[in-house]
Parts: structure tokens; C-alpha cells; sequence
């Protein structure tokens, strides 16, 4: 798993370019799905975590289909930077 300092530096990123200001980073469960039943985010939202990785880690991801993988949960994302990022 990735370090912890990474997981709640995403979390805020996330907050921030989601603008989600009603929200902490505390209330985000680093293991609670992004979309759907857990944080409910769209394909807009989407959109916007993959311009956050590619310009805060130079994680460019290019097929949708990789993307759902990637964005499972917080804690998945950390994972799949530390072993891709190139920032």
C-alpha cells in the first residue's frame, strides 16, 4: 500500500479540484469507493482526476477503461502513483 502521507495528499487534491467544499478530508474513507454509493462522484468528475494526475504525478491516462481501475478508491489511486508517478 502506498504511504499514508500520499493517500491524504490526494485526498485534499481531490477536494480541491472537485471543489468539494463541504467536505474535509477526514470525511473521505481512503478505502470507500469514489464513485457510485461512496463519494458519488460522476464522469465529470472523472474527467478532472485524471487532469490532477497528469499534472501533479505526469500520469497520463488515456482509455477510460483504465481509468475505472485506477479510480476504484482513494488508496488505489495512492497505489497506482507510487509505482507510475514521474513528478
Amino acid at each position: 500500500m502506498a504511504e499514508l502521507s500520499l493517500v491524504e495528499e490526494l485526498k485534499v487534491k481531490i477536494l480541491n479540484a472537485l471543489n468539494l467544499t463541504d467536505m474535509t478530508p477526514e470525511d473521505i474513507d481512503a478505502g470507500q469507493p469514489l464513485f457510485g454509493s461512496g463519494l458519488g462522484l460522476d464522469s465529470i468528475d472523472a474527467l478532472e482526476l485524471i487532469v490532477l494526475m497528469e499534472k501533479d504525478y505526469g500520469i497520463k491516462i488515456k482509455d477510460p477503461a483504465e481509468a475505472k481501475t485506477i479510480f476504484v478508491s482513494v488508496s488505489h489511486m495512492a497505489d497506482y502513483i507510487a509505482e507510475h508517478r514521474t513528478k
